[in-house]
């Protein structure tokens, strides 16, 4: 296979159980222009370089030649240094500290009790699907109740997710054309939708995120459009990706089954597992829109200004240049430097709250799933080349402990 259709190959659907080969390609073959114009990075070293270089953006607008056009609602996700900075400050304040350093503390018990009337709700079989029965709902409810979207929308959320999700890292797959414009639908029927949950809790206050963020006193506070695009990025990106993290760190453990034991009885071992997780099998596997706004030399290579930069966070994941025995599942390594939430000034938002639920989501599976199998290996695997994740995960158990 020749280094420039390696990005190309890696969407195809067919790879999605196993991509890790061709990321390893990619690290051997060096910082490579690819057959759409992109460049495709992958090595730990370069990788953190251009997360952390002021002439790469993340505003696809910057892009000379784009293959599909831009979405017209930016999240911050996607907004550059000054924008970037205030709308993340400003959103974190009502999420994190200073403002509030608890929050995400203070989630455990409520989310500690969903997980609780998920597996309860499991009891008496022996056949369950992760994905559907467990690593779906536990995240949707959280984000819901978070920020204050009533549970009986959550279909009507679900397939608006779906569509925008499918339009990740669009640009390389075949019917790109589609999928953006199914995404772009999908995130103004969800703005419209969250304009109308702004206006009735400015009529009723209430102690959420989205109302918080409506109803912020302060002079630098989020505008009505920024708002209602930033509460699209924190349900969608608040839920998917968790899903996906639930879903592979369960994958993992069953492909490894000598962790269970230690998930169910070591006091601290689960925040090593999901960060090894995290490692092996991230939920967000590229970053496909990253733009050079000036020419940058970098290993050898010249990336020309207005180029499409993907920055292959799994495979850098991966490198051995950074990690001893990378292809080793090892909760125990130290300094574990992955980029499971990215890097730079866009690390996820969500990491922390991310983090928990996964921990006590696996806890709980480990604790409770009596003698769990694999009914499929590899299982069906969603079609986003980007947010990789299962689809569906069958699993056989003797049963479901109380």
């Amino acid at each position: 296979m020749n280094a420039e259709d390696l990005l190309l190959e890696i969407t195809k659907p067919e790879r999605r159980p196993d991509p890790f080969p061709l990321y390893a390609a990619a690290r051997a073959a060096g910082i490579t222009r690819q057959a759409d114009g992109a460049f495709l990075v992958g090595g730990h070293r370069d990788v953190t370089a251009l997360l952390h270089d002021p002439r790469i953006s993340s505003d696809p607008n910057n892009v000379a030649d784009p293959l599909v056009p831009p979405p017209p609602l930016l999240p911050f996700l996607l907004q550059d240094p000054p924008d970037h900075d205030r709308l993340r400050r400003v959103t974190m304040r009502q999420f994190g500290p200073p403002g509030r350093p608890d929050l995400v503390s203070s989630l455990e018990p409520a989310i500690a009790a969903t997980i609780d009337g998920l597996l309860t709700g499991l009891a008496g079989r022996t056949e369950l699907d992760v994905v559907d029965d467990f690593a779906y709902p536990l995240p949707v409810t959280v984000i819901c109740e978070l920020l204050g979207v009533p549970p009986a929308d959550e279909p009507r959320f679900h397939q608006w997710a779906d569509a925008i999700v499918r339009g990740a890292g669009a640009a390389d797959q075949e019917n790109a054309a589609d999928l953006v414009e199914h995404s772009t639908k999908a995130r103004n029927e969800l703005a419209d939708y969250l304009g109308q949950l702004v206006v009735a809790q400015r009529e009723q206050p209430a102690d959420n995120l989205l109302s918080n963020l409506a109803n912020d006193p302060a002079d630098d506070h989020l505008s009505d459009f920024d708002l209602l695009v930033t509460g699209v990025l924190l349900l969608v990106a608040g839920h998917e990706t968790t899903v996906n993290l639930i879903a592979n760190g369960t994958l993992t453990m069953l492909r490894h089954p000598e962790v269970i034991s230690r998930l169910r009885d070591e006091p601290g071992y689960a925040l090593r597992y999901v960060e090894e997780v995290m490692r092996m099998e991230p939920p967000v596997q590229y970053l496909a829109n990253r733009v050079a706004t000036a020419d940058i030399e970098i290993a050898g290579t010249t990336i020309p200004k207005g180029a499409r930069v993907v920055l292959l966070l799994a495979g850098a994941n991966r490198d051995p240049d950074c990690f001893r025995g990378p292809e080793t599942f090892d909760p125990d390594r130290r300094d574990n430097q992955h980029f499971g939430f990215g890097g730079g000034i866009h690390f996820c938002f969500g990491a922390p709250l991310a983090r928990l639920e996964a921990q006590l989501a696996l806890t709980a599976l480990a604790r409770r799933l009596r003698n769990p199998r694999l009914l499929a290996d590899p299982p069906p695997y969603r079609p986003s080349p980007v947010l990789r994740g299962p689809l569906h995960l069958p699993v056989a158990v003797d049963g479901v402990d109380a």
